[in-house]
């Protein structure tokens, strides 16, 4: 059955010519609108309400308006705006499948935060900005001792998904113990996983606090003066999830203080966050500008996703990355 097929994924020739070839005779919809992000707010398009598919980022009520949808696809990790109850209640009772991309974007995001780790293992901020080959002002031992080996240092994981699980996959050879933190572990996880309520006694005991948390109602500033202080001495603070399930003033009192060894974000809330802002005024926080899922050929990758899905949907088999 030809079905037509909406996009508002900003597409250029290269990626145009493979989703239409990977349509195989179904009709696009190349919505006129713009396109938008998981981090903007989306615009109202009616020329959704011809679609059977989604590829893009709809709004929410054009979603569960549109007649004759079936299929949203969400081209990123992230889906901020669609998890809410009432969002969900919609597509149940009008049973729309949902899928986002998270397997596009959950190497490059475990590679991001295994560079940042790996950066501050190896001493690279003090050695990089010394740049002279060991003829400089910081004598060449104390950038030597500064080398910490991850090998027996403890990790916990906040908010345990696709990227968390990619990123205990790179941590294999390093010889860590790892355990995560979900809402509800299912028990399949790879590495150790506990509820919630075991977060407080967990902070005291490890030497690396990675937070891979989404944006929500439920997640913000969960990372806050109460959450850093129960952090053990020294530790290390890494951000690649949201700015906003992090309280940026308590991050910054806690770096100031020494508290924590150093923090490093790839996200922030506001992104960018202005010239002024503490964190940007502290040696021990280093930032990325939130690009840590980015890779070349990205928006290729997001539609060879979406056609594997698009080919279980016509086949009625289980969908990658469903969240719905």
């Amino acid at each position: 059955m030809k079905m037509k097929i909406w996009c508002n994924l900003s597409l250029g020739d290269a990626e145009r010519q493979l989703l239409c070839d990977g349509l195989q005779g179904h009709e696009l919809i190349e919505s006129q609108v713009g396109a938008s992000s998981v981090l903007a707010a989306a615009d109202h398009d009616e020329s959704l309400y011809q679609a059977d598919i989604a590829l893009g980022q709809p709004t929410t009520e054009d979603v569960l308006t549109a007649p004759k949808l079936k299929f949203l696809q969400i081209t990123s990790a992230g889906y901020t705006r669609y998890d809410t109850p009432a969002f969900r209640a919609g597509v149940r009772e009008r049973n729309i499948i949902v899928a986002n991309s998270s397997s596009v974007y959950d190497l490059p995001c475990a590679e991001h935060l295994m560079s940042f780790m790996l950066a501050q293992s190896r001493n690279l901020p003090a050695a990089l900005a010394e740049n002279t080959c060991g003829n400089g002002t910081l004598e060449w031992n104390t950038l030597r001792a500064g080398c910490r080996p991850l090998a027996g240092q403890s990790l916990l994981i906040l908010g345990y998904g696709a990227i968390g699980e990619m990123f205990v996959k790179l941590l294999a050879p390093f010889d860590m113990e790892v355990v995560a933190v979900r809402r509800s572990p299912t028990g399949h996880e790879l590495v150790r996983t506990v509820a919630l309520d075991a977060l407080p006694e967990l902070l005291g005991r490890v030497d690396h606090v990675v937070n891979i948390l989404p944006d929500s109602a439920e997640t913000l500033n969960f990372v806050d003066a109460k959450f850093l202080s129960l952090m053990k001495a020294g530790a290390t603070f890494y951000n690649i999830g949201r700015g906003t399930t992090v309280n940026q003033i308590d991050l910054a009192d806690a770096l100031r203080s020494n508290h924590l060894h150093s923090a490093w974000l790839d996200v922030t809330d506001p992104e960018p966050l202005p010239q002024s802002h503490p964190l940007r005024q502290l040696s021990n926080c280093y930032m990325t500008p939130h690009t840590a899922g980015g890779h070349a050929g990205e928006s290729i990758s997001v539609i060879r996703h979406f056609l594997k899905n698009l080919a279980a949907f016509e086949s009625g088999q289980a969908l990658r990355n469903q969240i719905m």
